[in-house]
């Protein structure tokens, strides 16, 4: 064997260790990690519309209302047929929350991203938002 077929024959283990330590260095995201860059909660998390009360009053109803009937030109009543599930998804909550979102059915604006709100404490609020609409036969 010549000086050089053993050289680059021995340089394969290298570089294969080097590959190894700087992609063993890289952090990729996990699942839940995944989720979260979107607004989303890990999948099998189970949200209480009990814990999202509070929360729903800490971050939203200065905005959409105590009772979620929107704040005169503040924001919109989230007790309203245009915030059903069937025409603004779960999804379409925890994407306003994560990233804001445009006016488009009101005039009161633009909303603001809310970044000190977790993709659990979303999930939280969106189930007790949707709660409450089901009481109000918003379905």
């Amino acid at each position: 064997m010549s000086d050089s077929r053993y050289r680059s024959f021995s340089m394969k283990p290298v570089w294969l260790l080097i590959t190894v330590l700087i992609l063993g260095g890289c952090s990729f995201p996990n699942e839940e990690e995944r989720l979260a860059g979107q607004g989303l909660p890990p999948t099998d998390f189970v949200a209480s519309a009990d814990s999202g009360r509070g929360l729903y009053q800490q971050y939203c109803s200065q905005c959409h209302g105590r009772q979620l009937q929107g704040v005169d030109l503040k924001g919109p009543p989230l007790l309203h047929d245009y915030y059903k599930p069937g025409h603004h998804s779960d999804l379409a909550f925890y994407r306003a929350i994560k990233f804001g979102t445009q006016a488009h059915h009101w005039q009161f604006g633009d909303m603001e991203p809310v970044p000190e709100v977790t993709p659990k404490d979303a999930a939280h609020i969106v189930a007790y938002v949707r709660k409450h609409q089901h009481r109000a036969g918003i379905q």
